[in-house]
């Protein structure tokens, strides 16, 4: 695969970036694509390696390495290096219903278990390759509708429109049946169209994909809440499965003194109004929370808290600072992280280049507990009151995170976001269905995704807790063909 020794021959390649200070001038994706001969320099760095880690998709002391999707990258990577693009294309659909959703959010678990990343080289660019590939698709006219030949006459209900929700009726639409996605925001494509900013995946691409997938068949009914507009038993009655794939969208709440006052949000509910007003009026119309001129704090410091630091960037805001409660992490592999678990290690996300360049340091500050939220005399918030911990070994042998006395200190706060994760799906849609809850996850096998409900199917972060959107794809395309297999007595679906 690539070329013989590509690898020695070729330094990796990033894409180019867009300058950090006048980016925040607009909500446009932040990249340059590479050019073609880039690309192919890029997919000659693929090693004939024998054993191609990068698309074995497994999980590795709680994360994921390589890709779940078992994409067949050294295949694509060949056949860009060799200039076949529409073959690569193909071989990249056998696997992935979205890559141009994956081949721009998705963490990339492939290249931490990349061959040529072993010695701690640069892995070979494969995102940048599967999004060339999938874009090149677009712009060639290579992607067209796909019109089922036949119908079964079975009908199908998605809940949730999520890449598990689409990629469950990319499938079973494929195999024939009548499918009817159900989403209660006002669009289509759940965290892909409102969790994720536009600077990150512009809503044109999700839009562009929900065109095609109705082109093929698939029926998308929007503004409707299943457990309130339509029920549970009504779903289970019209039609003759259903796919459950709401996600995880419960949020972890925090817990700490002043919770309740003006300014502190959830940060899903700050990244969803912002990309509605986005959309909706191009700003026309302000969303309701908005940074300009504050002093922002994002508790947490996973994506979605970095993504509010963006967001709060381009408002304008006058300052943000994340809060994450481990400590910086080191700028190679630790001993105990060996490949080809994914590597965790220090990088500079889009957001804090960003933000680096706006008000000249890296926003993240580590091992930092906030203690409490105190508001002014109208009841908003004005400051956080935090104090440093360090990571120790407690007496039962497990890591605790303990106070440094001393370190108590008073930030200035006018907007504050809590991003600190999800609890699991929300729990009366279950009840309603009448579906068994496991650790507040829909209890359904991996593998089989049957509910204890006849003819009632889980997939996604609803049923394995928040995830990436590789494992939301996988599990939707799984699920479709457990799905497909109940209804016929047997399935050709991948």
């Amino acid at each position: 695969m690539g070329k013989q020794a590509g690898f020695i021959e070729f330094e990796r390649e990033e894409q180019a970036e867009r300058n950090p200070l006048s980016r925040l001038e607009d909500w446009k994706e932040y990249t340059f694509p590479l050019s073609d001969q880039a690309l192919q320099r890029q997919g000659a760095r693929c090693m004939d390696c024998g054993t191609p880690f990068c698309h074995m998709g497994m999980e590795i002391n709680g994360a994921t390495s390589g890709c779940p999707l078992h994409n067949l990258i050294p295949e694509w990577n060949d056949l860009v290096y060799k200039g076949r693009w529409r073959e690569a294309l193909e071989r990249l659909l056998k696997t992935n219903n979205f890559p141009e959703f994956t081949g721009r959010v998705c963490p990339a678990p492939c290249e931490g278990s990349c061959t040529v990343a072993i010695h701690d080289d640069p892995a070979v660019a494969i995102k940048n390759i599967e999004r060339a590939i999938i874009d090149k698709g677009f712009e060639e006219g290579w992607i067209t509708p796909r019109i089922p030949q036949f119908r079964t006459g079975k009908k199908i209900a998605v809940v949730g429109s999520g890449p598990a929700g689409l990629a469950s009726a990319d499938q079973l639409n494929q195999a024939g049946h009548s499918v009817t996605v159900f989403e209660r925001s006002d669009r289509i494509g759940g965290l892909l169209m409102y969790g994720i900013p536009n600077m990150k995946l512009e809503k044109e691409i999700v839009e562009r994909r929900v065109r095609l997938l109705e082109q093929e068949g698939i029926e998308f009914v929007v503004n409707t809440e299943v457990g309130k507009d339509i029920t549970a038993d009504q779903l289970k009655s019209q039609y003759d499965a259903v796919v459950l794939c709401i996600g995880a969208q419960k949020q972890r709440d925090l817990l700490v003194e002043g919770r309740e006052l003006n300014g502190v949000h959830f940060a899903m509910d700050y990244l969803t109004e912002t990309t509605k007003s986005f959309l909706n009026s191009n700003f026309s119309e302000e969303p309701s929370i908005h940074a300009e001129g504050k002093n922002v704090i994002v508790i947490g410091g996973g994506d979605t808290g970095a993504d509010c630091v963006a967001t709060a960037l381009r408002q304008k805001c006058k300052s943000v600072v994340q809060f994450g409660k481990h400590p910086q992490l080191t700028g190679t592999r630790k001993p105990d992280n060996l490949w080809p678990e994914p590597p965790l290690v220090f990088t500079l996300d889009y957001a804090y280049k960003e933000a680096e360049m706006k008000f000249g340091k890296d926003p993240r500050q580590y091992c930092i507990q906030t203690n409490k939220i105190v508001g002014d005399e109208n009841g908003n918030v004005k400051e956080l009151h935090t104090i440093q911990m360090e990571k120790v070994m407690g007496e039962n042998g497990k890591v605790v995170f303990k106070e440094i006395p001393g370190t108590e200190k008073v930030w200035p706060a006018e907007l504050v976001f809590i991003s600190i994760g999800f609890e699991g799906p929300e729990q009366p849609l279950l009840k309603q269905f009448g579906v068994e809850v496991e650790n507040r996850k829909v209890k359904a096998e991996y593998g089989k995704y049957t509910t204890n409900v006849d003819g009632v199917f889980a997939a996604g972060d609803a049923r394995r807790g928040q995830s990436l959107i590789v494992w939301a794809i996988n599990e939707g395309r799984e699920a479709a063909r457990e799905v497909d297999r109940y209804l016929m007595g047997a399935s050709n679906l991948p």
